[in-house]
């Protein structure tokens, strides 16, 4: 690829970003888009906003950036959480990290690779991209070893920050289990693999079981009911028919007059009729909801709720039988982070559903192979020219050979990409978690594998050895096959961070399909209320991976190939902002893992520091410069040990709570009289048939009245959270349904009256 191809993929992308970031400076200052881009604040204030028509609101503007960048730790802390802050603190590190490399590298390993041989340079935008990379260094040149030093410097710095972050991570996370309120999940075990007995119920069985092996610290439990596919049908008929039984004996206000243009369906309240309702079949409905549910529909799992935090984490890790596959417990996520429609899978299956959703992550992962062949062949126009000879005299044009090169493959594989986090939600939510927040880490686990794989390694092998991928057969040969092949491939991974970078921050601040659902609502289906509940939140299964897809490219192409830092440092820059401002104004805070994200990160970026270790050595070998190639595996071991120190001063407070902390918390809380509260409010915390209500944003932790349980629509909306998945007027389908039935209702008793 020449520098012009690659002036003309980023001329597009910065016109396409400043296109969609002007518009977005106009269109949010639409009263009409307040719920697109102001949904969370919309769901604490309630929907006020001011509507005005003043020419402010159609000039653009860069106010929005200055807010964003204003917002201060604390305030996102109270607002969306720790999970928030933890991302941001990756956006933080990635800049700090690729600011040292592209001072070090832009003016220390660029006018090194660019002067490496003796050669006569062509005109600047003619110029072949290969002349940056450490491909056109002679082999033995004395100059390698400023690129060993260099990566020394980079992977120090890295470490270095890493280390602050975890330690400053890990403390925030400690403070957040001792200071802030009292969390039913601290008392709270769940409890899978309840034997079945023909003399007494499920329920049964579990209270003699925790009354007798954990008495003095056993308080009560709940059981779980099955909610499968055919259960949900048969309830929701059930509730159907008593709907209609009680509409049949309701009588009607006769005041009310008929409004046959103003209907749910229309996009209005319909206000045609009036349920007249008795004081006291409104207090029978608060009483009992109305979910009579049989024993025979109890499944073999339980809430079982302890006095103390202490208790609840002791019999969470111990094993509770001889048989493992019984009496299976383990620390109940948060009431409104409960994935109920799991709770009811045998536990005996689960390691089942584990085997089949890997084996079909990976030929998943596979077939992904096909488009980014296909994408590599376009990146390389004499093999293009050759398979397809019609395209001759097309690719003959110096505009459109800059297109197909520079800009057109990293376009199709950013969007065969974005049907890879819906799948993979899809293959987690089959595998059985419990908590909706271990969904999403599952989830982006498994998108942050797969982008590595094939944006990396497959686009590294499949550039370099298009019609055969001979690699895998020999792994010895791999080190060395990625060290020809990743200095090709930087200037494709150039333009990937254009498109999958810039491009991916001015869609995700422009919201697109928020904004085209929301024109529907308001002017298709004239629905002018905003619903609080159908606000998203934060998609961190495609928003991590991509971050950390980027870092990776970042570290292994820092010495090998140093034009693309300054593109990089420009995404996280921006996305340093656009986050920050997506995260206080549209994304909803449902859940919180007080920062289990962050070993993620971490891994991930000393994975990266390794494997750009490991291809040094590679490219070192290949040049014949056996004093660099010896200091890298110093490098390489000393940095496995950083990584293997972290695991163990840091890692095991991401997965257990301390001991001496919730024993103080225990006792602060006996001594000031909470506890006898927190018992009461365990009994109701997790309430997996709730009355319909509004679920609204999470505040400095706590939800609102009614969130701790999800009704069948609910689940549906949470279930439906991706980028492009937002929105859905669920609620206002459910009050259609329910006009039309009432209309019906009326027409068949028209004659009586």
């Amino acid at each position: 690829m020449k520098l012009s191809a690659l002036l003309t993929s980023a001329g597009i992308n910065i016109g396409v970003c400043a296109l969609l970031l002007s518009l977005y400076s106009v269109l949010r200052k639409q009263p009409g888009n307040v719920n697109v881009y102001f949904g969370r604040r919309l769901a604490e204030e309630h929907g006020r906003h001011r509507d005005s028509y003043i020419l402010e609101r159609f000039v653009p503007s860069p106010s929005w950036i200055v807010k964003a960048w204003q917002y201060t730790e604390e305030e996102i802390l109270s607002a969306a959480g720790l999970d928030a802050v933890v991302f941001l603190r990756a956006i933080v590190f990635s800049i700090r990290i690729f600011s040292i490399a592209a001072v070090i590298c832009v003016f220390g390993i660029l006018p090194l690779n660019y002067y490496g041989q003796e050669m006569h340079h062509d005109h600047f935008p003619s110029e072949s991209l290969d002349v940056y990379n450490i491909g056109n260094v002679k082999e033995k040149s004395r100059w390698l070893w400023v690129h060993c030093l260099v990566l020394y410097i980079i992977s120090c710095a890295a470490c270095t920050l890493l280390y602050f972050e975890y330690k400053k991570i890990a403390k925030m996370r400690q403070i957040h289990i001792t200071r802030s309120p009292a969390d039913p999940s601290h008392f709270t075990v769940l409890v899978r693999g309840v034997p079945k007995s023909t003399e007494e119920s499920l329920s049964e069985t579990v209270g003699h079981f925790f009354t007798r092996y954990h008495g003095p610290s056993y308080l009560s439990h709940q059981m779980v009911f099955r909610v499968g596919k055919v259960q949900k049908f048969m309830s929701n008929a059930e509730k159907v028919y008593k709907k209609f039984m009680h509409w049949n004996a309701t009588p009607f206000d006769p005041r009310s007059r008929p409004n046959m243009f103003r209907c749910g369906l229309c996009g209005a309240t319909s206000n045609s009729f009036e349920l007249i309702r008795s004081q006291s079949k409104i207090s029978t409905t608060k009483s009992n909801p109305g979910h009579s549910y049989l024993p025979e529909k109890e499944c073999a799992a339980a809430f079982v709720f302890f006095k103390t935090r202490y208790a609840a984490v002791v019999a969470s890790k111990v094993l509770q039988s001889s048989n493992p596959m019984l009496w299976v417990t383990n620390l109940a996520p948060e009431p409104h982070d409960v994935y109920w429609s799991n709770l009811w899978l045998p536990y005996r299956q689960l390691w089942l559903r584990r085997i089949a959703t890997l084996l079909a992550s990976i030929i998943f992962m596979f077939l992904f192979l096909i488009p980014v062949t296909f994408v590599q062949g376009l990146s390389q126009l004499d093999q293009l020219q050759q398979r397809l000879p019609f395209l001759k005299g097309i690719l003959k044009k110096t505009f459109v050979s800059q297109i197909v090169t520079g800009y057109l493959p990293s376009v199709i594989l950013q969007l065969f990409l974005y049907t890879v986090p819906p799948t993979m939600m899809l293959f987690s939510t089959v595998e059985g978690p419990i908590s909706r927040s271990g969904r999403k880490k599952s989830a982006c686990t498994k998108v942050l594998y797969f982008t590595i794989w094939n944006v990396f390694f497959v686009n590294v092998f499949s550039g370099s050895v298009i019609n055969q991928l001979n690699v895998i057969s020999s792994p010895k040969d791999i080190p060395a096959q990625l060290a020809k092949a990743v200095p090709r491939q930087a200037t494709f991974f150039i333009t990937y961070v254009l498109t999958s970078g810039w491009a991916s921050l001015s869609s995700e601040v422009m919201q697109l399909f928020g904004l085209v659902w929301n024109f529907l609502m308001k002017y298709v289906f004239r629905i002018k209320e905003d619903d609080p509940a159908s606000v998203p939140s934060f998609p961190y299964h495609t928003e991590i991976p991509r971050v950390l897809l980027l870092g990776l490219l970042g570290f292994t192409c820092s010495i090998l190939a140093p034009l693309i830092l300054p593109f990089l440092l420009v995404y996280f820059l921006l996305g340093y902002v656009v986050y920050r401002n997506q995260i206080m104004n549209v994304y909803c805070a449902r859940y919180e893992t007080g920062g289990r994200m962050w070993p993620i990160v971490h891994n991930t970026t000393i994975f990266s520091l390794v494997l750009a270790q490991i291809i040094a050595l590679g490219v070192f070998g290949l040049k014949e410069s056996s004093v660099a190639s010896g200091f890298m595996i110093p490098l390489v071991i000393l940095t496995l040990l950083f990584n293997e120190y972290c695991r163990q001063r840091f890692h095991p407070l991401f997965k257990n709570f301390p001991a001496q902390d919730l024993i103080e918390l225990d006792k602060a809380d006996e001594q000031s009289g909470r506890m006898e509260q927190i018992h009461e409010q365990l009994l109701s915390a997790y309430s997996q048939f709730p009355p319909e209500s509004h679920t609204a944003c999470l505040v400095d932790g706590e939800g609102a009245s009614g969130s701790n349980g999800k009704d069948e629509s609910m689940e549906l909306r949470n279930d439906l959270h991706h980028p492009t998945l937002a929105g859905l007027p669920i609620s206002r389908l459910r009050q259609v349904v329910t006009a039309v039935s009432m209309l019906v209702s009326l027409q068949s008793k028209s004659p009586a009256m």
